[in-house]
């Protein structure tokens, strides 16, 4: 079972490459400010650092609201309102007194205020403003996290003439203590974790093989004090990992398995351990995905993204608690040496697997991985992956498809979904029914589809097969995981990789470390 560990305090360390603000200390200068609902359509009531303002400005912010409000996910930006700003957002935090939503399992508060937050700020850049100031709002870490979240772009390789300066963000609370300045601290720390994941994603798939992924993991977290093994093709055939290695050898590009470690507890304590699929370009292999959609499929390596982006974080917390992520690299591609259909492969614990799929890549991938977790000796074992699009036509967006062995795990997964606003959804957990349709095969242990439909629970069924007896979880995250759709999370950019769920995974590890009966107050 899962061991918790006493609360320690937190700390940051900053690190830019990934973050979503800039480093410059010049320029207009712009603040966010929140409106709630009034009782009626048009009435509003400005939150507390708004209203300071505003009385500061002799109620010239009130007067240009009076009769519109400003309706949750929408923001109104005015000019000329004193010297200090060259513009003002107000941005719409809905009803005021929001808390905990037990049907739609979420934190509505805190999940308003990111909206607030992110949209305000988003429009504040767009106009050119690139130091914006956000209210901390009744909780600074969501506001962080939107804000930061939203402001984030991927431009490296655009022209640097046309490149848009990026924002610098700051907390603007007028007498705002210490714990709220770790808040906002805290907040930023997620979201830039995130908007690694993202970076990891969006970038193009000849510029994110395996060897270079393995190089942006020793760059990110090798400096907050986690390290990095990265073993090679010769390691991975030494190790009996058939299923990886017949993967691994369709390109070009050779096959990396990352062994990340982060040891913040005690050296007896048993980790948790992540494995991430990392499959940097899927083609589909000898059965093709159709070319109009391919290019999203340099984002499949979400889930090692995620683990990546999650370990950094959760260093630069010190939280008290050891964590290994497990990432297998590789380019899923045509070729000679491609797996065909009908072919079988054969992982290190000698379980003959059939492939009759090559486009169900995934779970054939992960095998290895998840069989080597033993090693490690776990408390638990968590799965991330883009593995299955059948998330996006049952669960959409809305939440990361999990089955888990342990109810102790999912509560605490549903927990850190509801405060993060990034969600999990259960679903069948690993039901006799679907293990019977994957291992129910002529001429092989396991086949790589099964029979019948529920593809999203046969490949979890595929991976249950390869875990030894631990509590384990497997979250798909074929809906959340690669492009942001931009409805329901406004302060995630519609077509840009979305970095999800990183910021639960996270909260999930804190929840497990630093144990307390409930969220923070709103």
């Amino acid at each position: 079972m899962l061991k918790r560990k006493a609360t320690a305090s937190l700390s940051y360390k900053i690190f830019k490459r990934w973050s979503s603000c800039g480093g410059g200390g010049s320029g207009k200068k712009g603040v966010v400010f929140g409106c709630y609902d009034g009782c009626n359509p048009g009435d509003f009531k400005l939150s507390k650092a708004a209203a300071l303002f505003d009385s500061g400005q002799s109620g010239k912010l009130s007067e240009l609201l009076k009769g519109t409000g400003v309706p949750l996910g929408q923001a109104q930006v005015f000019s000329n309102l004193g010297d200090d700003f060259a513009a003002v957002a107000v941005a719409g935090v809905g009803p005021e007194g929001a808390g905990y939503d037990p049907l739609e399992r979420l934190d509505v508060c805190k999940e308003n205020i990111r909206i607030a937050a992110g949209v305000g700020a988003k429009k504040l850049q767009d106009q050119g403003i690139n130091q914006i100031l956000v209210e901390g709002f009744t909780s600074p870490e969501p506001a962080a996290e939107g804000a930061s979240l939203a402001v984030w772009k991927y431009q490296d390789l655009k022209n640097p003439e046309k490149r848009q300066p990026l924002a610098t963000l700051l907390h603007y609370e007028p007498g705002a203590g210490n714990a709220d300045k770790e808040e906002w601290e805290k907040g930023v720390c997620k979201a830039e974790a995130q908007n690694l994941a993202r970076y990891i994603e969006e970038v193009p798939a000849n510029l994110m093989t395996p060897t270079i992924f393995a190089e942006n993991a020793i760059e990110a977290v090798c400096p907050c004090g986690a390290q990095v093994e990265v073993h090679d093709l010769d390691w991975i055939e030494t190790n009996k990992m058939g299923a990886f290695a017949a993967l691994g050898k369709t390109s070009c590009e050779p096959p990396m398995f990352l062994e990340l470690k982060y040891c913040g507890g005690a050296i007896e304590d048993e980790p948790v351990v992540f494995v991430g699929k990392g499959i940097t370009y899927d083609t589909g292999g000898l059965c093709p995905k159709p070319c109009d959609e391919m290019s999203e499929y340099r984002g499949d390596l979400a889930g090692g993204a995620v683990i990546l982006g999650t370990i950094r974080c959760i260093a630069r917390m010190a939280l008290p608690i050891n964590v290994i992520g497990l990432i297998p690299l590789c380019e899923h591609m045509f070729g000679g040496y491609a797996t065909k259909p009908g072919d079988i492969v054969i992982p290190s614990n000698g379980k003959s697997i059939r492939i009759v799929d090559p486009n169900n890549e995934g779970s054939v991938l992960l095998s290895d991985a998840l069989i080597y977790t033993r090693r490690h000796k776990p408390c638990a074992v968590v799965s991330i992956a883009s593995l299955t699009l059948g998330m996006r036509s049952t669960v959409g967006t809305a939440a990361s498809g999990t089955f888990t062995t342990s109810n102790e795990m999912w509560f605490e997964l549903d927990r850190a979904g509801g405060e993060t606003g990034d969600r999990f959804w259960r679903f069948p957990n690993f039901w006799k029914t679907y293990t019977r349709r994957v291992t129910e095969v002529t001429g092989a242990d396991i086949c790589n589809v099964g029979k019948g439909s529920g593809n999203s629970c046969l490949q979890a069924a595929f991976l249950k097969e390869f875990i030894h007896e631990v509590d384990f979880a497997h979250i798909d995250i074929g809906g959340t995981g690669m492009l942001a759709s931009g409805i329901g999370h406004p302060y995630l950019a519609a077509g840009v990789m979305s970095g999800r769920p990183t910021r639960s995974i996270v909260q999930f590890l804190y929840q497990i470390a630093c144990p307390h009966t409930k969220g923070d107050d709103c």
